[in-house]
C-alpha cells in the first residue's frame, strides 16, 4: 500500500522537476521512438505524470512505487515515450534498493542482472544482429545499474551508521568507567579521611568530655595533653592527605604510608588515649615471618586495626583491647577484641561509617571480614573484628 505520509522535500524536488523536464520535451517534440501503438503524443503524458506522483513516495513507500513504476515504464514504451519518465524510473529502482527492506535491497539486483540478460539473449535470438546488445545495455543502464548504485550506497550509509553506533557506544562506556572510577576514587578518599582522623577525634571527644564533667585540674589538665597531642596528630595526618590531593596522588613522603611496622605506635597511642577509660590495648605478634608484606595488604591491615581500635576507644567497656596478627600460608589474620559490656563516663557517637570502610578495604583485596559481638566463656561476651587478608604467591619477602 501507497504511504500517506508527507513526503520529504527533497522527492517533492524530483518530482517536479521530472515533471517539468518532460513536459519541456513534449512540447519541443522530442519523443524516444516512433511507430507505436498509441502514436498520439499527448498519451505519452500519462506514464510520465504516474511516475512523477511515484517520486513522492519514493522513500515511504519503495517498493510499491518500483512495482506501479516499471508498469508505467510498460505502457511508455507503446507510446512515443519520453526520456524524463525513463530517468524518473531508474531513480525509482534506486530508491527501492536504498530506502527498502534489506531483503529487498538483496533481491532487486539480482532479478535486475537476470532481467538483462534474460533481455539480451532474447534480443539477440530475436534480430541475429549484434547491434541487438544495443537493448540489452540500455535495459542494464535502466534497471540494473540504478540497483547497483543504491547497493553501493547503502553500504557506506550502513558502515556509517554502525560507525556512529560505535563510537556512542565507546563514549559510553569511557564515560561509565570514568564514574566507576571516580566513585571509587571518591570512596578510597573517604575512608582514608575516615581512618586518619577519627582516632584522634575520638580521642579528642572523649578526653573533651570527661575534662568538662570531672571538676578536677589534674584531670582536666592531663585531658588537655591527649587532647593536644590528638589535635597535632590529626593536623599532621589532614596535611598529608591534602598534599596526596595536589600532588594528584603522588605521594612525596612514602614512607609516611602506615605499614604493619607502625602498629606498635598505634596501639601505644590508644593505650595512652584510652587510659582514662579503663582500657588496656595489647599487641600480639604471631607471624613467624616479620618480613614486609604487600603494600596493599599492610594498609588495609593498619586502617582494619586503626578503626577497630577507635571504635573500642568510642564504644568498648573497661577492661582488655587486644590486637591479634597472624600469618599462616598465604592468609594474614587481624583480630581485634574488646570488652562488652555498659560502658559508664563519656563516649564518642559513631556513623557506622567506619565498619563500612573495613567491608570495602576487605573486599577490594579478596579477604573476609567479620565483626560483631561473639562469646568469651564464662558468660561474658566481646566485640569482635576479625579479618582475613590473601597474601599472593611469592610476595612474603625475609
Amino acid at each position: 500500500m501507497l504511504s500517506f505520509a508527507r513526503p520529504h522535500r527533497h522527492d517533492v524536488l524530483i518530482a517536479a522537476i521530472g515533471l517539468c523536464g518532460g513536459l519541456f520535451l513534449w512540447m519541443l517534440g522530442l519523443h524516444m521512438q516512433g511507430n507505436r501503438t498509441f502514436v498520439t503524443p499527448w498519451i505519452s503524458l500519462l506514464p510520465l505524470a504516474v511516475v512523477s506522483a511515484l517520486e513522492l513516495v519514493r522513500r515511504t513507500a519503495p517498493q510499491t512505487a518500483l512495482v506501479i513504476g516499471t508498469l508505467a515504464l510498460v505502457a511508455d514504451q507503446f507510446t512515443v515515450g519520453n526520456l524524463a519518465t525513463v530517468m524518473m524510473f531508474t531513480d525509482l529502482m534506486y530508491a527501492a534498493v536504498l530506502y527498502g527492506t534489506p531483503a529487498a535491497a538483496r533481491r532487486i539486483p539480482v532479478t535486475t542482472f537476470l532481467i538483462t540478460v534474460a533481455v539480451t539473449i532474447g534480443f539477440l535470438a530475436w534480430f541475429r544482429n549484434p547491434q541487438a546488445l544495443f537493448n540489452g545495455v540500455v535495459t542494464g543502464m535502466v534497471s540494473f545499474l540504478p540497483a547497483i548504485t543504491g547497493v553501493s550506497v547503502r553500504n557506506h550509509r550502513d558502515a556509517a551508521e554502525t560507525a556512529r553506533l560505535r563510537a556512542d557506544q565507546t563514549a559510553l562506556l569511557a564515560e561509565m568507567d570514568r564514574t566507576q572510577a571516580v566513585t571509587a576514587e571518591r570512596a578510597r578518599m573517604a575512608r582514608e579521611l575516615h581512618d586518619m582522623v577519627a582516632n584522634h577525634l575520638s580521642a579528642i571527644a572523649i578526653h573533651s568530655t570527661a575534662a568538662l564533667s570531672i571538676d578536677d585540674p589534674g584531670t582536666s589538665r592531663e585531658a588537655l595533653g591527649v587532647i593536644r597531642e590528638n589535635s597535632v596528630d590529626g593536623l599532621a595526618e589532614m596535611r598529608r592527605l591534602i598534599g596526596l590531593l595536589r600532588t594528584g596522588g603522588a605521594d612525596p613522603e612514602p614512607s609516611a604510608s602506615p605499614t604493619l611496622a607502625s602498629l606498635d605506635a598505634l596501639v601505644e597511642q590508644t593505650r595512652t588515649n584510652a587510659a582514662s577509660s579503663g582500657l588496656s590495648c595489647t599487641f600480639k605478634d604471631t607471624r613467624g615471618e616479620r618480613g614486609p608484606l604487600p603494600a596493599p595488604v599492610e594498609l588495609a591491615t593498619y586502617r582494619i586495626v586503626q578503626e577497630s581500635l577507635t571504635n573500642a576507644l568510642k564504644h568498648a567497656a573497661p577492661g582488655p583491647v587486644v590486637v591479634r596478627l597472624g600469618l599462616a600460608g598465604q592468609l594474614l589474620t587481624v583480630e581485634v577484641s574488646s570488652a562488652l559490656d555498659d560502658r559508664p563516663g563519656p563516649r564518642a557517637p559513631g556513623s557506622g561509617a567506619g565498619l563500612v570502610g573495613m567491608r570495602e578495604r576487605v573486599a577490594l583485596l579478596g579477604g573476609e571480614i567479620e565483626a560483631g559481638p561473639v562469646s568469651a566463656g564464662g558468660g561474658t561476651k566481646i566485640w569482635r573484628v576479625r579479618a582475613e587478608l590473601p597474601v599472593e604467591e611469592g610476595t612474603v619477602r625475609a
